[in-house]
């Protein structure tokens, strides 16, 4: 295990990443929607413009420019609005900046010789994105995705490198706000984190195959909605980590039983008008378990929706466009055509509404290929006896969490490399 974390860098991540391109705040939520329906990971960073056209920034100011990170359930929540339902076009044309969460301690800037175990300990403590320096160049390329060659600390050939201290210290994050950042930058998601360590289970061995709650990956504390409740509530106050809420039926003895969730990754690439209109009209678990054509029709608006399934973006008047009345299929959700409403639908087919779950006692190997293969962001955990009974939920952070708990006992290892690669 030691050998991950050790040899490994957020450099060797930064492989095969595109260039990063800034959405700025000043873009309108329809460019917001699209952008986040090409992305790859359910969401996109918002940045403020450069004062200067072709001003050549450091670390501090390009992290003062950056916003927050703008998901699907962000953009949702703001289409429900009262106003927004009455006129959908400005809406449309809202300037992010109004919608976006400002959070600037989601995102960090990196140098690329940080070590992978200092950056699972900046996601675990909530970090999301990692703004990497891509024009990196190592020296000692016969062994270049690492950071020990032949027992020293490799280099980067920068101005830093002519620093005495710089031996021991490439590998660390620049700590200095003043030096001029002229490299391509890239964005590294948690996801790619949790691809890269995915690609190493056999050298974390036993890690992977040991269960999430003896890892104490399970989180607890996960935000909730009851079916019967308007679905428009779960947006009163949107979830940070993970982006989602439970839509649950209570139980006798006190328990919830998971039927669906209200959640970006669920949002994605949904129709986000109808979505919209959905959650200010209809309970949670009609939301979650869908409603039929016919259901109260005549008090259901047309939507120009695209005609083509395959994509599911909105449009805005002319083009190639239908009027259709509103199903929860548009949204992307399955409903059985003789169930009318949630309550009597307990067996339908309920395609992507359906939540990912797992149980208490899957290992963290299984419920890291579940998210990654789902593109989900987290999974509903329930108990072992029942596939049902809702006890917590997983996330990319619980996970990082986890996994970095466990190099702990190496990492005072690190100072005995040091010590030898010091020339």
């Amino acid at each position: 295990m030691a050998s991950v974390f050790l040899y490994h860098v957020v450099g060797d991540l930064t492989v095969g990443k595109p260039e990063l391109v800034e959405f700025m705040e000043t873009e309108t939520v329809e460019a917001a929607i699209r952008a986040i329906g090409e992305s790859t990971e359910g969401g996109i960073p918002v940045w403020k413009k450069r004062s200067q056209v072709g001003m050549i920034e450091n670390t501090e100011m390009r992290q003062q420019r950056f916003v927050g990170i703008l998901n699907s359930l962000d953009i949702v929540a703001f289409l429900a609005r009262d106003w927004c339902l009455e006129d959908q076009e400005k809406a449309l044309k809202t300037p992010v900046s109004e919608v976006v969460v400002p959070n600037k301690s989601v995102l960090k800037e990196v140098d690329p010789g940080t070590r992978l175990i200092d950056a699972l300990e900046m996601m675990k403590h909530g970090v999301k994105r990692l703004l990497v320096r891509k024009s990196v160049v190592w020296k000692g390329m016969s062994k270049r995705f690492s950071i020990l060659y032949n027992g020293k600390w490799l280099k980067n050939l920068d101005n830093s490198s002519s620093s005495p201290s710089c031996t021991t210290n490439a590998n660390r994050p620049s700590s200095s706000s003043t030096t001029f950042i002229r490299d391509k930058l890239c964005c590294l998601s948690r996801e790619d984190v949790i691809r890269f360590i995915i690609g190493c289970l056999g050298a974390l061995a036993p890690l992977p195959l040991s269960s999430i709650s003896s890892l104490g990956a399970i989180n607890p504390k996960y935000n909730s909605i009851e079916a019967s409740i308007p679905a428009i509530e779960a947006t009163r106050k949107l979830p940070e980590d993970p982006s989602a809420i439970a839509v649950v039926e209570p139980l006798l003895d006190g328990q919830y039983k998971i039927i669906g969730e209200i959640s970006a990754s669920k949002l994605w690439k949904c129709d986000y008008v109808a979505a919209a209109w959905a959650l200010a009209n209809f309970s949670a678990g009609q939301f979650v378990m869908g409603v039929e054509d016919n259901v109260t029709s005549r008090f259901l608006p047309d939507f120009s929706v695209d005609s083509q399934v395959g994509d599911k973006s909105i449009a805005i008047g002319g083009g190639s466009t239908r009027q259709r009345k509103f199903s929860s299929r548009s949204i992307g959700f399955f409903s059985n055509p003789t169930s009318p409403s949630f309550g009597a639908s307990r067996s339908m087919y309920r395609g992507r509404s359906a939540p990912l779950t797992c149980k208490v006692t899957n290992s963290l190997a299984a419920v890291m290929a579940q998210m990654l293969s789902h593109r989900a962001t987290h999974v509903w955990v329930t108990e072992d006896e029942s596939e049902d009974v809702l006890v917590g939920v997983v996330g990319y952070a619980d996970i990082l969490g986890a996994v970095a708990k466990q190099p702990a006992a190496v990492l005072p290892s690190i100072r005995s490399y040091e010590a030898f690669g010091t020339e």
